[in-house]
């Protein structure tokens, strides 16, 4: 009977994961760029590219830390999402559309990456590899940023821009003033009390 694997086993083959992932972005990320017509957007994903060669790098210290050898395992989960992303490249949307969808794409992925991060961060710390933990949270910190950037580029405009493309005929909505709403509220109330 083989012996049961450790949190250390589970610590190096997530390692291996995360780093097949990140192998796996540094091909897709210029994908991305290139397909954005958003110039902000574009140069989000170019400057993202040279933060995860750093990644890669920092994930090749953080074997060397702990005498492991350089290898990645594939990861199946940015597989599907980088899949998913070639799908939306595909598709005929306008380009404030496409922005707005690859925007998403890079979420998705930057979402994996975090919570990989994340859960290598804690069992290192929990193990006593400080390290590799602080390699590993520099590394996190960047990717949170990374997701940051996004939905600042989506918020600045894409996404509504994106939108107004989708309902050209209709007009915007007039806001429901504050003396209104509290009108409502107050006669809400007044019913609740009856």
């Amino acid at each position: 009977m083989a012996e049961a694997g450790t949190l250390h086993d589970a610590f190096i083959d997530e390692l291996r994961d995360t780093y097949d992932a990140e192998k796996q972005l540094t091909k897709a990320l210029p994908k991305l760029a290139k397909a954005s017509s958003n110039p902000q957007l574009r140069q989000a994903f170019e400057s993202h590219l040279k933060e995860t060669l750093g990644h890669v790098e920092r994930l090749e210290q953080v074997f060397g830390s702990l005498n492991e050898k350089v290898r990645g395992k594939h990861c199946d989960g940015v597989a599907g999402i980088i899949e998913e992303g070639k799908s939306i490249m595909e598709e005929d949307f306008d380009d404030t559309t496409m922005d707005a969808c690859l925007i998403a794409a890079g979420q998705r992925a930057e979402h994996y990456e975090m919570a990989a991060y994340g859960t290598l961060v804690a069992w290192a710390q929990a193990m006593g590899h400080m390290d590799a933990a602080r390699l590993l949270q520099q590394t996190l910190d960047e990717e949170k940023a990374a997701d940051k950037k996004l939905s600042s580029l989506a918020e600045s405009g894409i996404n509504q821009r994106a939108a107004d493309a989708a309902h050209p005929d209709e007009e915007e909505e007039e806001p429901v003033r504050a003396g209104a709403r509290a009108g409502r509220k107050g006669a809400l109330s007044g019913k609740r009390k009856r």
